[in-house]
C-alpha cells in the first residue's frame, strides 16, 4: 500500500451537508478552514487552506451531529480527488478519524 495520510487542523466554514447513500451509508460533507504559521527554509510563512472533507459511514454519524459552522476539529484521513458538476477536480480529504477540539468558551 502507497502511503496517503493527511492530518489537518481547522475550523468547520460552511454548514455541513448530511446525506444517506442509496445503500444506506450516512455521509457528512463540509469545508475545513485550515491557518498556520509554518517554517519553511528557515523562515516563517503563514499556510492557508480550505479543504473539503468527507466522512462516511454509522460509525462516525454521532460525532457528525455535534459539527457546525465554527467548529474547531482535527481531521486524520486520505485524500482523493473528485470530479464536480463544472468538470473541475479537487482534492478532498475522506476522514478516517475526527476530533471535535473544545476550546474552553
Amino acid at each position: 500500500m502507497t502511503a496517503n495520510h493527511l492530518t489537518l487542523f481547522g475550523t468547520v466554514c460552511k454548514m455541513p451537508i448530511r446525506k444517506v447513500s442509496p445503500s444506506g451509508i450516512p455521509h457528512c460533507q463540509f469545508v475545513l478552514e485550515h491557518r498556520s504559521e509554518q517554517v519553511e527554509a528557515g523562515f516563517n510563512r503563514q499556510a492557508w487552506c480550505r479543504m473539503p472533507v468527507i466522512i462516511s459511514g454509522k460509525a462516525h454519524q454521532a460525532i457528525t451531529q455535534s459539527i457546525t459552522v465554527g467548529t474547531q476539529v482535527t481531521v486524520q484521513g486520505f485524500i482523493s480527488c473528485h470530479q464536480g458538476r463544472n468538470g473541475l477536480n479537487k482534492i478532498v480529504l475522506h476522514a478516517e478519524q475526527i476530533e471535535l477540539i473544545n476550546t474552553g468558551d
